[in-house]
């Protein structure tokens, strides 16, 4: 199941998954929840039922009120009403549209309250809802900017949500701050998620982090780590055991010799 707010992120989402679907041979239904706290809330519910009609898929929409507009508040009760929505559809995968930019977003938020590495992990790719539904987060390292190219190829109508603007929010206030950063600082959202992926896999995956470590040790006594980038040692990381990966010119690795297979 699809979670659409009807904003970029999450139609362009809708686009990818439905040609996965479509070349894979699996459904998926869109869900939208509506909290009626402003008065472009129905804009966006039209906007979500015009994506799906488009796309073909099944749509379904559900009003839920919440006490105040609290982040958290308003978070949990969405989460709560999809995976009602998913139990009753027999869907148990939930996708979200997260972001890059969300996952900057939230490390920094959770370093600014002096967070432990549990908050510097950041936005985990996936987590556990309610019986055997499934939260999902395919585009965790992927940019708006990508996502907006997405949006032009396929052509799909998307709303803009006038509260990203509003300052009183501490996630809107950080965001219009990082702008500034992001223009001289290009890289700086894929250098958080990686951060938050590698102290994620060492909280949760420590034989993966300890591959890692003795990874970059070989490189480095060899001269070879300056150029070489994260997405090369995650490959041998992921690679079949074996495989011989590529890293650079010059230089292969055996994966079955770095996991300890």
């Amino acid at each position: 199941m699809l979670a659409c707010s009807g904003g970029p992120d999450s139609v362009a989402l809708a686009s990818v998954l439905d040609r996965v679907a479509r070349e894979d041979g699996f459904d998926v239904h869109v869900a939208h929840i509506n909290h009626g706290l402003r008065e472009s809330a129905w804009q966006d519910e039209c906007v979500v039922l015009s994506v799906a009609a488009r796309l073909g898929r099944l749509v379904t929409t559900q009003t839920v009120a919440p006490d105040g507009d609290d982040e958290a508040a308003l978070r949990d009760v969405r989460y709560a009403a999809l995976t009602a929505i998913a139990q009753s559809k027999s869907a148990n995968t939930i996708a979200t549209a997260h972001t890059a930019e969300d996952q900057t977003e939230t490390v920094l938020l959770a370093l600014f309250r002096g967070t432990g590495l549990d908050g510097l992990a950041g936005i985990a790719p996936s987590r556990p809802l309610a019986g055997d539904v499934r939260l999902v987060r395919p585009f965790l390292r992927a940019t708006h900017a990508e996502l907006m190219a997405e949006l032009r190829r396929c052509a799909l109508p998307y709303a803009i949500d006038p509260s990203n603007a509003a300052l009183r929010y501490r996630r809107n206030a950080l965001r219009a701050a990082l702008g500034g950063l992001r223009d001289e600082f290009p890289q700086l959202d894929r250098a958080v998620a990686r951060c938050a992926q590698i102290v994620r896999d060492e909280l949760s995956d420590p034989e993966r982090a300890i591959a890692r470590r003795e990874l970059r040790e070989r490189l480095r006594a060899h001269g070879d780590l300056r150029d070489i980038p994260f997405e090369r040692i995650e490959a041998v990381l992921d690679a079949n055991p074996e495989a011989r990966v590529f890293v650079k010119p010059g230089l292969t690795f055996d994966a079955g010799d770095i996991r300890g297979s």
